[in-house]
Formats: C-alpha cells, structure tokens, sequence
C-alpha cells in the first residue's frame, strides 16, 4: 500500500481526488505542519490478524482468579 502525505489545505481542497485514491489502495496521511494528524484509508480495510501468533509466549496460573488480598483491594478504595 502506498502512502502519500498531504497538508490540511490541500485535503480541504481535493478530498474528492484524495478519495478516489484511497479506494484505488493508497493511504493518505494528513499534516498539520510537519505533524501527522490523520489517516485516510479504505472503510473495508482492515489488518489480517494471524490466530495463535503468541501461542506458547504466556502461560494463565492457575490461581489467575483467585480473590485479591485485602490491602490491594484497600488501595482502591482510597
């Protein structure tokens, strides 16, 4: 996916434009000076999540649902 940066004015003026090349693929990001402030990019765009990528890199106890004890459940009452 290619990427462009474009300053506020130049969105104001040519949305319709910078539309059409985000459903063409492309992502616009929009600055404010130098600071990036948005991103345009396709509404059904959406990152492909790999299922079991941490598999193995953390283990639940088996007490992960035990009762907290009484002076961190103190501390949240302050």
């Amino acid at each position: 996916m290619t990427t462009t940066q474009v300053g506020v004015h130049q969105a104001k003026t040519h949305l319709s434009q910078l539309l059409a090349r985000v459903e063409a693929g492309e992502e616009i990001v929009i600055t404010r000076g130098k600071e990036p402030v948005a991103r345009l990019i396709p509404a059904n765009a959406s990152p492909r999540r790999e299922l079991g990528i941490d598999r193995g890199k953390f283990e639940v106890p088996d007490d992960f649902d035990r009762p907290l004890p009484e002076d961190v459940i103190a501390d949240f009452a302050r």
